[in-house]
């Protein structure tokens, strides 16, 4: 590993539409005056809250009140009397009228309201009068997550895991559309194309009333500074363009159909009010995915402004909020089908290549080759980058993660991966701090798994780091533990790695599918069963047979036995494996029969005390459903098979695996890595939806 290892969416018919609960509708105080007209924009939904003894003529002890068919008056007082407002009702200290109308206005003022204040003798004192204009205003999101935007959810603004859970999710643009000076999409503040606009999320303005607005009112969309950081919204410049721009997927430069309404540098902007029935759609960009500093939670708020005159500003008289949670990245198990294999191809790895050609084309998968140009003699294919994928109700497609170790083969994820529906996404780190554990051999995932009944339905990250009481021990760098753990999906699980020379989890665990049980094993590396072997071996006779038959590292199976300082290292190595396995049989839930122990002996480089595989690292495979690529371990011959192959075998294949054992000796091993190292494998998204996960 380090060393050179290592050194469009389509609104259906329908629209659901929430009606707002008058209980809870949203009110807004408003001020009379006497003997004076005064207008004003009523948004449908919400009430007008009139304290009457605050604009009443000092004497005043009655008053009336004469409306519009269509405005609906309540009044509030404990000296009220009689049902009647059109006759004279007692006025008290606290009495309040309240307003609300139901359907939206067909010309501005076309409504109105009047209020008489009488004296002790019911003499006329003084009347108000307000001229109303009814808009139904709502700032809409797909809260309930079937890929629909409906009309008032009444959950909009709120987020909460589960199926029965709601909130609008928001995906981030990290993908590219331009094949042409390559650039993640949201680096540039346009859309260039329309498919662009299917990795955003819609949100719609719906508004009904009259053809225009009263003189001295609008609309504003607007958001912090803070979510202004991690969100851009778009809109089409009208309606028309944005119903063209859904239908037809040809255009390819219409940016200035696009405009930007908010960004880190607008966060506040006028929208049209469009007149009659209307709906605007807008077009929101997730830029930033949920790390340390951010819980991915965004709100955006719309406004209605209303002037209070030239030398003042204008002030928000209604507002609507709608929130979004930006999907977070999933890592895939190896019990998820495969879809694709990624590998290096080097001047000296003939024979590894030629092995993972079988395997692919036997379990019928795509080959991805990075050729020498582009690697630049970097193999370690699993060290540069992980496979996952983003999801969202209208949306989904896989995303690179790039790791911070930069190596030479640092520019593939980004160069040959990004692209139409193919993400990306890194973490830099100084150079300082980066260290081999920052490599992704170092970064595994779990299969499904309910631990004391938590359910983990999109199983656990895996990462290595060093044990706490190690002096002056490597640990993968906190920008990219930050980023994992704060996904929330894949609660991540730290197993102490650190006492390998490349410091990596593969290095001694990997998942296989089974049909049984949980539905997986795990693997664990083990001198032990190594040593278990090589005893039975002597025991029937065969101690004199060698490992590394054939080459010049051959070593005969009494001379391995016989090594006590071998010994004691790898009864060292056991206790770190075991120390994991305690740790990942209580984090995954696992049984001893949810385990299975292959055989594989460690040797400790004595400059800095850590250890290698000795021989080939079988656990170090790459899973493609049943069929398993797994580093050939050169073991000793019995009979013309090798026992370690034969013993593996009698381990995996009950499960209904199939062992396919690759030649890695020289290309990938005696530089400190193996089959897993080498390869990658991008597989299929669950069929679990993230946002169902309870939290």
């Amino acid at each position: 590993m380090e060393q050179q290892k290592r050194t469009t969416t389509v609104t259906p018919p329908k629209k659901k539409v929430f009606k707002k609960d008058i209980n809870i509708m949203s009110q807004r105080t408003y001020h009379l005056q006497i003997d004076n007209t005064l207008r004003t924009v009523y948004v449908v939904g919400t009430q007008l809250k009139i304290a009457l003894d605050s604009c009443a003529p000092l004497q005043s002890k009655f008053f009336s009140v004469k409306c519009s068919p269509n405005v609906k008056c309540q009044v509030l007082s404990q000296v009220q009397v009689g049902n009647s407002l059109i006759s004279q009702q007692p006025l008290g200290k606290n009495t309040v009228l309240l307003i609300s109308m139901e359907a939206a206005s067909l010309h501005p003022n076309d409504s109105k309201l009047s209020v008489k204040f009488y004296g002790d003798k019911l003499e006329n004192l003084g009347s108000a009068l307000l001229h109303l204009t009814a808009v139904e205003i709502s700032l809409d999101v797909d809260a309930d997550r079937d890929g629909v935007v409906e009309k008032n959810n009444p959950n909009k603004a709120s987020w909460k895991w589960g199926p029965n859970g709601h909130g609008a999710i928001l995906l981030v643009n990290c993908d590219s559309e331009t094949s042409y000076k390559k650039t993640v999409d949201y680096e540039k503040e346009e859309i260039s194309k329309v498919s662009d606009l299917k990795d955003m999320s819609q949100m719609i303005l719906r508004t009904s009333g009259p053809s225009e607005l009263p003189e001295g009112y609008k609309l504003s969309l607007h958001m912090s500074q803070t979510d202004a950081e991690r969100v851009r919204i778009f809109r089409p410049r009208s309606s028309k363009q944005a119903e063209a721009s859904l239908k037809n997927m040809l255009f390819s430069l219409f940016q200035k159909e696009y405009p930007l309404v908010l960004s880190k540098n607008q966060l506040a902007n006028e929208v049209p009010y469009q007149g009659g029935k209307n709906e605007l759609v807008f077009y929101v960009e997730g830029l930033h995915f949920p790390d340390k500093d951010f819980d991915g939670l965004l709100t955006i708020n719309l406004s209605l402004l209303e002037s209070s005159g030239e030398a003042f500003p204008q002030t928000p008289i209604f507002t609507d909020n709608v929130m979004f949670r930006v999907a977070p990245w999933i890592m895939t198990p190896n019990t998820l089908k495969p879809l694709e294999v990624f590998v290096c191809s080097t001047r000296d790895n003939y024979e590894f290549l030629k092995g993972i050609k079988q395997l692919v084309q036997k379990s019928g998968q795509k080959l991805k080759i990075c050729h020498e140009y582009m690697n630049r003699g970097d193999r370690w294919m699993q060290d540069e980058l992980e496979f996952g994928y983003i999801d969202s109700p209208h949306q989904r497609f896989p995303v690179v993660l790039d790791s911070p170790r930069n190596g030479d083969l640092g520019d593939f994820p980004y160069d040959d991966l990004l692209g139409p529906d193919f993400g990306y996404v890194t973490r830099n780190a100084p150079r300082k701090e980066v260290s081999s554990l920052d490599s992704f051999g170092n970064l595994e995932v779990s299969p499904p798994v309910t631990v004391n009944g938590k359910n983990y339905p999109l199983g656990r990250i895996i990462i290595g780091v060093a044990f706490p009481t190690t002096e002056g021990g490597r640990n993968m760098t906190q920008v990219v533990q930050d980023f994992l753990w704060a996904q929330k999906v894949q609660e991540p699980i730290a197993l102490y790695s650190d006492w390998l020379v490349v410091g990596h989890v593969d290095e001694f665990m990997s998942f296989v599918p089974a049909p049984d049980r949980k539905g997986f094993r795990l693997l664990l590396a083990s001198p032990d069963a190594a040593y278990k072997v090589f005893k039975t071996l002597q025991h029937k006779g065969h101690g004199k047979a060698k490992m590394f038959p054939g080459k010049k590292e051959a070593i005969s199976v009494d001379d391995i036995l016989r090594d006590k300082q071998f010994e004691a290292e790898n009864k060292y190595v056991q206790s770190c494996i075991d120390w994991n396995r305690d740790l990942l049989k209580k984090e995954l839930a696992l049984d001893d029969e949810d385990i299975i122990d292959l055989p594989v002996l460690f040797k400790v480089i004595p400059q800095d005390n850590r250890a290698v595989a000795f021989y080939p690292d079988v656990v170090n495979m790459i899973v493609l459903g049943n069929n398993l690529g797994i580093p050939k371990p050169f073991g000793p011959q019995v009979d013309g098979n090798c026992a370690l192959e034969t013993e593996v075998r009698s381990l995996l294949e009950p499960l209904g695996l199939n062992c396919n054992f690759i030649d890695d000796f020289t290309a990938y091993h005696k530089l400190l890595g193996e089959v897993h190292c080498g390869s990658n494998v991008r597989r299929e998204p669950f069929t679990f939806k993230w946002w169902n996960i309870e939290l």
